[in-house]
């Protein structure tokens, strides 16, 4: 049990992990809204940058509500496998598509789905969590 839980995130890891991201989520979308406008009006992916904030903001605050559950639940298996796969979802979906909007390089759509794959995983997770443990 012991070497288990130092591989997984403690809820206030978790907590901290998903402060990060909603930041980066701010800042990225200000500066889209403020720094960036123009390229992505010039590449037409105003609409694809903004998906992306909204995302990235989404599962911002999944991670958060999933910390949350890991401080209430410290034993509860499955919650950092879940957090993770929300935070790989943000990098891969969220992040591809911020590449997309900025370079204009199409090909980059093709790896979002694998991020929307990860956000599923990591709901599902949570869905596994908390069927699997106990109250």
């Amino acid at each position: 049990m012991e070497q288990e839980t130092r591989n997984n995130m403690n809820g206030k890891q978790i907590i901290q992990l998903a402060a990060i991201l909603g930041a980066l989520a701010v800042a990225i979308g200000a500066f889209g809204a403020h720094g960036l406008e123009a390229r992505l009006m010039a590449n037409g992916r105003l609409d694809t940058f903004e998906t992306a904030v909204k995302y990235h903001f989404y599962h911002s605050l999944g991670v958060f509500l999933v910390g949350i559950l890991a401080l209430i639940k410290p034993d509860w298996r499955g919650l950092s496998f879940s957090a993770i796969n929300l935070s790989i979802g943000i990098l891969i979906f969220s992040g591809s598509l911020y590449l997309l909007s900025i370079t204009g390089i199409t090909w980059l759509g093709a790896i979002t789905p694998i991020g929307g794959v990860a956000f599923i995983s990591g709901w599902l997770g949570l869905f596994w969590a908390m069927t699997k443990n106990k109250n």
